[in-house]
């Protein structure tokens, strides 16, 4: 895989600038101090209370040795955090929820010019990690097990087919959809950011549908029947959207039963306590695209997703593939205790493609990639 690649890093942005952009934003409940770490639960332990929002795990957290002169906010779709103590994140709770989303009235165009240099964005390219939590796959890529399941137990299942196989009969087989549709990126690949945009919009050119899009086209392109459904589920209210987007999934696969994968393509939102963001990047072809992960839910008995391995398995087979045909194009799977939906077909997964930081164009580019990656998974 790449090295970490750094670009220039200038004075952090104000930390009330920073305040303003989490209020702005709505992206997630933050208490002041540092992230709180990922812990593994214990066989058995009870699920957080619905009523009780969950402290956050950090899933995205780097290796320690790449983040420890600065702690990172990961601002994504489970992100919650609280001030009491560390539970595990279920299908009651994963979806943080916004308390006030009077700043999300109205509709939101891309804004025309964004340009006060408010803060910093630092392009780095997550590399090879080392640790117990994480898994080398067989033939490339690497999964991060924040689970029980043993490492041994996960390794063999990623040596398993998919419970699946698609037909090009020109019935649909896969479903592209986004929970989280108004997520969206920086409008050129640049250094800097302008606190006064939220990284969310209705504009479709610019947030996850354009990243759909790209994807849709290689499977289209070979022949795969794939349904791309562009509804934004997160607007106008960010609270509810998985319950939203899942009643799209099930309206499609009873419309569609010859569905066989179901992927719910979002963003991540990397920032350091400072105020800095991080996009991240890989080089691939001489062009920068940004990197991509794989969420793959495990049930922790209380989610009803007894198939969860099976997802697993494909998420092995994806990231496997997009690893070797585009060295340094993915950051670990992450296997954890969440659902996202991920109980509806066998072949579910969440697909974070960048951050926040990252630009439009590199966002659009790993589109293309993952396509051409999954033609090659799926025939």
């Amino acid at each position: 895989m790449l090295p970490l690649m750094c670009a220039a890093v200038a004075s952090a942005a104000p930390s009330a600038e920073k305040a303003a952009f989490f209020a702005a934003s709505a992206s997630a409940m933050l208490s002041s101090g540092e992230i709180f770490p990922v812990k593994k639960p214990a066989e058995n332990s009870a699920a957080a209370s619905p009523e009780e929002p969950a402290a956050a795990a950090d899933k995205h957290f780097p290796d320690e040795k790449t983040a420890e002169s600065s702690p990172l906010f990961t601002i994504d779709d489970s992100m919650m955090l609280s001030f009491g103590e560390l539970e595990i994140p279920n299908s009651t709770n994963e979806e943080r929820f916004v308390p006030n989303e009077s700043v999300d009235a109205g509709p939101k165009p891309y804004p025309e010019s964004i340009e006060s240099r408010d803060g910093v964005i630092t392009a780095m390219s997550y590399g090879h990690f080392e640790g117990d939590d994480y898994i080398d796959l067989d033939i490339a890529g690497q999964v991060r097990n924040l689970t029980n399941v043993s490492g041994e137990r996960l390794l063999e299942e990623s040596r398993l087919a998919p419970d699946f196989t698609v037909e090009k009969n020109g019935e649909p087989q896969v479903l592209i959809m986004h929970t989280h549709a108004t997520e969206s990126f920086e409008p050129y690949e640049r250094d800097f950011y302008d606190s006064s945009f939220n990284s969310r919009t209705t504009d479709r050119s610019m947030n996850m549908a354009a990243v759909g899009n790209a994807i849709a086209e290689q499977l289209e392109a070979a022949g795969i029947g794939v349904i791309h459904d562009t509804t934004l589920h997160d607007y106008p209210s960010y609270n509810g959207s998985y319950d939203l987007s899942r009643e799209t999934v099930q309206k499609y696969l009873e419309e569609y039963p010859s569905i066989k994968i179901v992927l719910d393509v979002h963003r991540d939102a990397i920032e350091r306590e400072s105020g800095e963001r991080i996009a991240p990047v890989a080089e691939i072809n001489g062009k920068n695209a940004a990197q991509v992960m794989i969420i793959s839910g495990c049930d922790d008995g209380t989610m009803d997703m007894p198939n969860y391995m099976k997802n697993f398995r494909f998420a092995a087979l994806l990231q496997s593939q997009l690893e070797s045909d585009w060295e340094g194009l993915t950051r670990p799977v992450l296997f954890d205790y969440r659902k996202y939906n991920q109980d509806l077909t066998t072949g579910s997964l969440l697909i974070e493609v960048g951050g926040h930081a990252n630009s439009i164009e590199q966002a659009v580019y790993s589109g293309e990639l993952i396509g051409k990656s999954l033609v090659k998974c799926l025939t």
